[in-house]
């Protein structure tokens, strides 16, 4: 670890929870809390534009990575104008529609340098981002899931569901979820940025296909239980339709534990609107971990984390050590 007061930072996650928390990992780069900062980010998604170029091309699903990319942009003009064009989303009634801009550019450097990684370095030096973004994976993968209830008949059996939008719409209970290919081969500079990191963040997102999945890549997993960093698991603001129905910050923090119990959790950040927090308080000393109450929700009733108050709540579990 490095002795100087700015740290090194890795941030786990996927999609638009992923998206706020770089947003605010973000603010302290800018603010030289954080000196390196990098994203691992989930690679599964077989939906919408990100599925139809996986299957076109072959590649790994653009989406997420772009979603990170964006918001790893800087608040200036070259920075706000760049992260415009890569979420930027194209109507009308072609076959472009529902494609983005930035899904096109990182599929395109993909087939021109033939490295996924290479490309995406070269997308974070064209945009300026305040940051290294990197896939959880070098290979496209699936998402399985064992579910309950989706047969009225027999409510308690479990029933396979392929697919990462085919879990996160489920009508059922998830149960637990596994990764085809079991064994994906993550991006060696992923393993560095863990084993070089002071402080990584998992979460916030959609539990069982954005943040769950990082732990079932196995050199992933064995670089999380030996790293010396702390590591900070930060709880969504609600349950999820389709992905956790009925789920409470204890659900959340339960999940995890059973899919990695091995896993040494620093602390756990919570918002202080939630409820069950109390049930929290326990689940999380018996994690040997501390439990953080914030104020890091947007504060107008929506589940979103405020990228600001995130980043001040960062801070703060950083400064305390």
């Amino acid at each position: 670890m490095s002795d100087d007061s700015a740290q090194a930072v890795v941030a786990f996650g996927g999609g638009h929870g992923l998206h706020a928390s770089l947003s605010a990992l973000r603010l302290l780069v800018d603010d030289l809390t954080v000196d390196r900062l990098t994203a691992i980010v989930t690679v599964a998604d077989n939906g919408g534009s990100s599925g139809r170029l996986r299957r076109e091309f072959g590649v790994l699903p653009p989406g997420d990575l772009r979603m990170a990319l964006a918001a790893l942009c800087g608040s200036d003009r070259w920075g706000d104008t760049w992260a415009k064009v890569m979420q930027h989303r194209f109507a009308g009634d072609g076959e472009m529609r529902g494609h983005n801009l930035g899904n096109f550019l990182i599929v395109g450097l993909w087939e021109l340098l033939g490295d996924h990684v290479e490309a995406l370095d070269w997308v974070c030096r064209l945009l300026g981002a305040k940051g290294r973004v990197l896939p959880m994976a070098l290979v496209p993968m699936d998402i399985t899931a064992e579910v309950r209830g989706l047969d009225p008949a027999e409510p308690d059996r479990l029933t396979t569901v392929r697919g990462q939008v085919e879990v996160a719409t489920t009508d059922g209970v998830i149960d637990s979820i596994s990764l085809v290919p079991e064994n994906p081969p993550a991006a060696p500079d992923a393993l560095t940025a863990i084993t070089e990191a002071e402080w990584i963040f998992i979460g916030p997102g959609s539990w069982f296909t954005s943040v769950i999945p990082h732990l079932l890549v196995p050199a992933l997993r064995r670089a999380l239980v030996t790293t010396d960093a702390r590591i900070v698991v930060v709880l969504n603001l609600a349950e999820q339709a389709g992905e956790t129905p009925g789920f409470g910050p204890s659900d959340h923090l339960a999940v995890l534990a059973a899919h990695a119990p091995d896993l040494k959790v620093h602390a756990v950040l919570a918002d202080r609107s939630m409820e069950g927090l109390d049930e929290l308080a326990d689940t999380v000393e018996a994690y040997g971990a501390r439990l953080v109450v914030d104020d890091v929700a947007v504060g107008d009733g929506t589940p979103r984390h405020d990228p600001e108050r995130l980043a001040a709540a960062y801070a703060r579990i950083m400064g305390e050590g």
